[in-house]
């Protein structure tokens, strides 16, 4: 008899216990998946400064033989200033501050490409072995950027689906998650490069 007086206490602490469960489960996924998207941030972020370390140096070994490439080394010490000068926090990414970020990388990449295109009438540059050292690495580099960025998007991925889908959605709204923007193309990056001798 004792036990059908205390029937609808039990039958309430499970549920609020299983609500609880399923709320506080919901909340440490999205905080898990955020911990990714950080750590993938902090990748892309040191991809983009050992490009960003490497360009002094390569600036350097392009001035001594390429006195009157003054514009074009002055575009990449200034596209280097402009990136590093941008900051993000990755937990509160705007797609705003994502394209800003995106933007500013582009320009040190196109700088970087002006330049390695005046080298071509340099042959000593060219055949330079710290120059073509400081080239293999900025290659490498870039290569690394890709790598950072795309598993940036993969980790935000996850994250988006999880406080996306319903009924997580309603709590990531009450826990105040945002949806992660992806790195997107640079504009113009769908268009084939022409190539001019």
């Amino acid at each position: 008899m004792n036990f059908r007086k205390f029937l609808p206490w039990i039958i309430a602490v499970v549920v609020i216990f299983g609500i609880y469960s399923w709320a506080s489960g919901i909340y440490n996924t999205a905080v898990t998946l955020e911990q990714d998207v950080k750590e993938s941030w902090g990748n892309v972020q040191t991809s983009y400064q050992r490009r960003n370390d490497l360009i002094p140096n390569l600036v350097n070994t392009v001035k001594g033989y390429a006195k009157h490439e003054e514009g074009t080394l002055t575009a990449v010490i200034e596209a280097r200033a402009k990136a590093t000068a941008i900051t993000i926090d990755p937990k509160n990414v705007t797609p705003e501050q994502l394209a800003a970020f995106n933007s500013a990388q582009s320009g040190v990449s196109s700088s970087l490409s002006r330049l390695l295109v005046s080298v071509e009438q340099y042959p000593n540059l060219k055949a330079d072995a710290s120059f073509m050292k400081l080239q293999d690495e900025l290659a490498s580099t870039e290569n690394q950027i890709l790598t950072a960025r795309t598993r940036f998007n993969e980790a935000v991925k996850p994250y988006n689906n999880n406080i996306k889908t319903f009924p997580r959605n309603i709590l990531a709204g009450l826990y105040g998650l945002k949806e992660k923007p992806y790195f997107e193309a640079a504009v113009g990056a769908d268009k084939a490069v022409e190539v001019k001798f």
